[in-house]
């Protein structure tokens, strides 16, 4: 079994598939006070993962929770149905939202009355749907991660020294690896496949830059992925204590940062730089290129899917404020009396309250 691993382990670290031609691991080894990253520092981002969530559970024990209170948001406690095996079965393992007939069956196999099995089905698909404060608590870990990551990015690009961007890296990878730790207990999201792609990924591309001293330039592409998504956990803070104004125009700087850094700088600086430039220097490419590349371009695939859904709210957030003002212009002009009839209107991360004038 040594044998089998010590041989997977030489296949593994060939130094044709990680380095150029004529450079080898040799090229790394520290001397004259020049320090390289080593791939046995990554182990430590295991530990450093369950680190992040003892911290993740005292902020949100002891900030986020009060911070909430304080945005005036309550922590709604839902009734519990009644424990019964028969009916929690049939919930976990056929359907949540029986029909007519099948409450009807289970109401003659529990011996109880059609309205109990109702009751008990509607309070047990409640106790599915996370409370304002579960969500509020989680986009204040999220944005409190994204904003500290983002500055202390932005120091650290500025400083040649590996160990700053060692604690940048090692933050950045046990933050993923415990969200990955947590899907099971976060909120369940439309696009959680897409999530789970990302945190994947965003580990093994920036556990391979580490191992094959990309430092550089995985840092440019770290920091240009959090600059944007604290301006999102903001707006999502703020909508759910209903600050509506502020959580529309956070949504706005947030989907023209993400449009500037993922959209226009990400493919035309980063893949730019990782697809064509190698070429000018080596006419054969090794085994790691088509590696980081592919990872890469499985980010920008997902930019390209999140750019549209952002794309979609703002061309609703768009339409609607040109209906509120041609239904006041209609108003001021007309003098028709209006029915205010106060519609809200919840997408990703925003929410838009407007008033329509009826005829």
């Amino acid at each position: 079994m040594a044998h089998i691993f010590k041989t997977l382990n030489s296949w593994f670290w060939w130094e044709n598939i990680w380095m150029p031609v004529n450079v080898s691991w040799a090229h790394f080894v520290d001397r004259e006070g020049l320090v390289f990253p080593k791939p046995h520092q990554l182990y430590a981002t295991i530990p450093y993962a369950f680190v992040m969530l003892i911290i993740r559970f005292l902020s949100e024990r002891f900030i986020a929770i009060p911070l909430a209170k304080a945005l005036g948001i309550k922590n709604v406690r839902r009734v519990k149905p009644q424990p019964n095996p028969v009916l929690e079965s049939y919930f976990r393992e056929c359907t949540k939202h029986p029909s007519q007939s099948e409450i009807q069956g289970l109401a003659k196999k529990c011996n109880c009355t059609v309205h109990f099995v109702e009751k008990w089905f509607r309070r047990r698909r409640n106790l599915e749907i996370p409370t304002v404060l579960r969500k509020f608590r989680e986009a204040f870990w999220r944005f409190s991660f994204y904003l500290a990551s983002s500055i202390a990015g932005l120091i650290f690009l500025y400083d040649t020294l590996l160990p700053s961007q060692y604690w940048y890296y090692m933050a950045e990878i046990s933050f993923y690896w415990s969200l990955l730790f947590t899907l099971g207990i976060d909120n369940k999201r439309k696009d959680f496949l897409a999530h789970v792609i990302h945190h994947l990924a965003a580990i093994g591309l920036m556990s391979c830059s580490w191992c094959g001293n990309y430092v550089r330039i995985g840092t440019l592409v770290i920091f240009l992925h959090d600059t944007a998504d604290f301006w999102l956990e903001a707006a999502k803070m703020l909508n759910y204590a209903h600050w509506e104004k502020t959580c529309n125009t956070l949504f706005v700087i947030f989907a023209i940062t993400f449009f500037i850094t993922r959209i226009i700088l990400f493919p035309c600086w980063i893949l730019r730089a990782t697809l064509y430039q190698p070429t000018y220097y080596s006419t054969t490419p090794v085994i790691a290129y088509f590696l980081f590349n592919g990872q890469l371009l499985i980010l920008q695939g997902l930019h390209l899917y999140w750019g549209y859904l952002i794309f979609r709210i703002l061309r609703r957030f768009i339409y609607l404020k040109v209906s509120n003002l041609a239904s006041a212009e209609k108003y001021r002009e007309h003098k028709i009396p209006r029915n205010e009839e106060g519609l809200r209107f919840r997408t990703r991360g925003m929410s838009v309250r407007y008033v329509r004038s009826l005829q």
